[in-house]
């Protein structure tokens, strides 16, 4: 059984159905055939998926990009990195579970990966402190990218959180800083460089892993310098209008291509990854292996002004 989400009334309610049938079946035998009401319930119930999910506005797109059971970083990294080996600690406080870091080969090729975690359950969720990373975690993050410049290692990020820890010690340590600091190595990079959000990207907390040469966004992905609730507190002093400030503030990846903040958007199943989670990885996959064909062959020199030209063409169309 799936997690239905507010707007997923309709369908709950159908598959709801087929499940009573079945049971009925099951207790009567062969006494009761439903098996044409079954078929004829689950035709209707992918067609109203199907219509759901052709127009969904930001804010349930926000809801799509937190579901539960959306496949999280872990989830792609064990899809599709071979041989993937974790690589803790930022060599100056501690260890950082949101940001998950290390080597392993990509379809072939040798890669470092950056990941933020968010965890599935109550017991992954603490230790990964919700995909919220602290400051160590950025700081690990720059000594793999730096790790992967010295060996000549392209480097792929997954973006999945709702923004940077915002704790008393996380500011003590130099949270904006660490960000910063992330930031900065990452556009100066001279390796090729493949971002995707996966989730959420919210804030400095993303964009610290992804100023990237290629940035990608799952179709229901969205990506924002805040979140819907925390702009609708600041604007209106209501986080009630977490819809409106999502509408406002152009979340979503197909936005964002418009824009353009992100450079291609992977389609997802209708209903979500949460539906379909090996397709999806599957077929991210393939869009990291696309765009780093594209970067293939280019020097250090030109990867640094692919990436500054990149980012410096988003701060002229949004200004």
């Amino acid at each position: 059984m799936h997690s239905y989400l507010d707007f997923e009334k309709p369908v709950a309610e159908i598959e709801g159905k087929i499940q009573e049938l079945r049971a009925i079946a099951a207790e009567d035998g062969e006494a009761v055939n439903v098996e044409g009401e079954i078929d004829r319930l689950k035709t209707k119930s992918s067609q109203t998926l199907k219509d759901l999910y052709g127009k969904l506005s930001p804010w349930q797109k926000t809801q799509v990009a937190r579901h539960p059971d959306r496949p999280h970083a872990l989830d792609y990294i064990a899809g599709l990195i071979e041989d993937f080996t974790p690589l803790a600690g930022d060599r100056k406080f501690a260890e950082d579970h949101a940001m998950i870091a290390g080597i392993g080969r990509f379809r072939g090729q040798s890669v470092a990966v950056l990941a933020q975690e968010k965890g599935h359950d109550t017991e992954t969720r603490l230790k990964h402190n919700f995909g919220m990373v602290r400051p160590e975690g950025y700081r690990k993050a720059v000594r793999v990218m730096e790790m992967a410049e010295r060996f000549g290692l392209p480097l792929i990020s997954l973006v999945d959180t709702s923004g940077a820890y915002p704790g008393r010690g996380a500011e003590e340590r130099g949270q904006s800083e660490a960000i910063a600091r992330s930031t900065d190595v990452g556009l100066g990079l001279a390796t090729p460089s493949v971002s995707v959000v996966i989730g959420e990207g919210g804030s400095g907390g993303a964009i610290a892993i992804a100023t990237a040469n290629k940035v990608l966004m799952l179709e229901h992905a969205v990506y924002s310098v805040i979140s819907p609730e925390g702009a609708a507190s600041i604007l209106w002093r209501d986080s009630a209008k977490a819809q409106e400030a999502a509408t406002a503030l152009k979340i979503t990846a197909q936005d964002l291509k418009e824009l353009g903040v992100i450079d291609g958007i992977i389609d997802e199943p209708v209903g979500g990854a949460h539906r379909a989670r090996e397709i999806v990885i599957d077929a991210a996959g393939s869009a990291v292996e696309s765009a780093l064909k594209e970067l293939d062959g280019l020097s250090s020199d030109e990867l640094r002004k692919q990436r500054r030209e990149k980012f410096i063409a988003i701060g002229r169309t949004l200004s």
